[in-house]
């Protein structure tokens, strides 16, 4: 059974606080009832240059103003992938997660990347976040 018409479109978002994406992408993308976000990181923020923990705290910032958008909060995530350039900031980078999540995790994967696209970044983080 092939109900093709049933299927909701693909719908492409971007959210005017976050600026403008810096490329050839969308800030997210839902279909049904998931949301699929690009890769959020401090880039052009008062945290582009602090520590992991600061740029983790903005990312999830970022996050929650594109969970409020879509009228659900950061309880809706259902994974994450996290992308540090440098594993010395693993301990940091986890005190900042668990003080973001306040007991509230998402699945999770954490990946050990050679560099981000520009030098003052020392994470990303990408999500996927079910919607009301």
């Amino acid at each position: 059974m092939h109900h093709s018409s049933m299927s909701p479109e693909i719908q492409k978002h971007n959210y005017p606080e976050l600026g403008e994406a810096a490329g050839p992408y969308v800030h997210a993308v839902s279909y049904q009832n998931q949301l699929y976000t690009s890769g959020l990181t401090a880039f052009a923020t008062n945290a582009q240059t602090a520590d992991i923990a600061n740029q983790i705290k903005e990312v999830y910032r970022q996050l929650s103003i594109i969970v409020n958008h879509h009228q659900t909060g950061l309880e809706s995530l259902i994974k994450v992938t996290i992308f540090i350039s440098d594993m010395s900031d693993l301990a940091k980078a986890r005190e900042a997660l668990m003080e973001v999540y306040q007991g509230n995790f998402p699945a999770s994967s954490l990946v050990k990347v050679d560099a981000l696209f520009h030098q003052d970044l020392k994470v990303e983080v990408e999500a996927i976040i079910a919607l009301p």
